[in-house]
């Protein structure tokens, strides 16, 4: 900007005052700098609009990653004017702060624009509705906060070394530091590594069904920071499990079964042993036919045992669903079929019984006699 202009128009307005003529100038500056950037926003949103018209995703994320730095330039150039005036009416030398300010102000935004962008990014990634084939959502958690943090470190050691100060000093420093600080936050730093194990071998992901029978552990996956583990338990409580925990207990993961079974015994009378081999029979022909159980897996039903007072079968098979409330309707579906099938074959499922053996003609009481058919129950 040309200040002698400006103050040679300010003067034949008639603004002989020194303070006015400032006043008068960084209200001009704070003005035009106000019009540029609301002229700016106003570009920006109908280049938004323009480009939700395409089918390329990326253009969005760059356009939104960058309104907020570019409106950020523009009122950083306004308020180093704004500096520059002040300085050029009091006789101040600001040079150097300004430089270091206006480097600072840039080296800022281009780390705001990028730290932005990998925050829009990783929404697509793991979006099925905008990628054919989605990345897996804590994998790129873990990746974008790789990236983001690495972002920012060498943001402020630029900075750093703008100041003046040695970024070799401060990495020196930052070495002995962190050994101090390592023996001084060793389970922070377990947890931070446990974190860091999840994402490599990703034993879970955010939204999975786990469950620990190390520990009293289970629910669903919430979120996975670096220090701690979310779990929604099923009685809806947040649960919160440091990482480092992880590296010492065994967790399952019920959310990537490939089938679910179902394991039942069910017991006959003795009196209906004529009738097991063949409801054996119609309860495989049965499981067999159903349409949701999967054949190909496992399928038994046998003759198991001898019980007390009941002959057992069990029946030993997967269903195809793995919804835990479409198994159990599944499941239901099953057991009820199997009471049908021994219902047609005139037998009774068995419950416990005791029959006690007497001598014959044992007489109970004067003028009663018990006989041995009247002894069962």
């Amino acid at each position: 900007m040309n200040w002698n202009v400006l103050n040679t128009w300010l003067l034949t307005q008639g603004l002989e005052d020194v303070l006015l003529r400032q006043f008068v100038e960084i209200s001009l500056i704070a003005c035009i700098t106000a019009l540029l950037s609301l002229l700016v926003s106003k570009v920006f949103s109908h280049t938004e609009r323009q480009f939700l018209k395409t089918k390329n995703l990326w253009d969005d994320t760059l356009l939104h990653a960058a309104r907020p730095p570019v409106r950020l330039v523009i009122w950083l150039v306004g308020i180093s004017w704004i500096t520059y005036s002040i300085q050029r009416q009091s006789g101040v030398d600001l040079s150097v702060v300004l430089n270091v300010a206006h480097r600072a102000g840039v080296i800022f935004c281009l780390t705001l624009f990028v730290v932005r962008f990998i925050s829009g990014s990783e929404k697509i990634v793991v979006c099925a509705e905008k990628m054919k084939q989605p990345m897996d959502e804590t994998t790129v958690s873990a990746i974008g906060k790789l990236l983001r943090a690495t972002v920012i470190i060498i943001a402020v050691l630029v900075v750093l070394q703008t100041m003046g100060y040695s970024i070799s000093g401060v990495l020196a420093f930052g070495g002995v530091g962190g050994l101090a600080v390592g023996f001084a936050a060793k389970d922070l730093l377990a947890n931070f590594f446990g974190g860091l194990m999840i994402y490599l071998d990703r034993p879970f992901k955010v939204g999975d069904w786990v469950r620990s029978p190390d520990k009293q552990i289970e629910g669903t996956v919430v979120k996975i920071g670096w220090r701690l583990t979310t779990i929604r338990t099923f009685d809806k409580r947040p649960l919160y499990v440091p990482n480092a925990a992880f590296t010492s207990i065994s967790v399952q993961n019920p959310s990537r079964m490939s089938h679910r079974r179902i394991y039942e015994t069910i017991g006959l009378r003795y009196d209906d042993a004529h009738s097991l081999e063949d409801i054996i029979k119609k309860v495989k022909q049965m499981l067999v036919a159903h349409e949701e159980i999967d054949e190909r897996q496992t399928l038994i039903v046998n003759f198991n045992a001898y019980a007390a007072s009941s002959l057992d079968f069990f029946v030993y098979t997967f269903t195809k669903t793995t919804d835990w409330i479409k198994f159990h309707e599944v499941k239901q579906d099953v057991l009820f079929k199997i009471l049908d099938i021994i219902d047609e074959a005139g037998a009774e499922v068995a419950f416990p019984t005791s029959t006690v053996m007497v001598p014959e003609g044992l007489a109970l009481s004067e003028g009663v006699v018990l006989k041995p058919s009247d002894c069962s129950d």
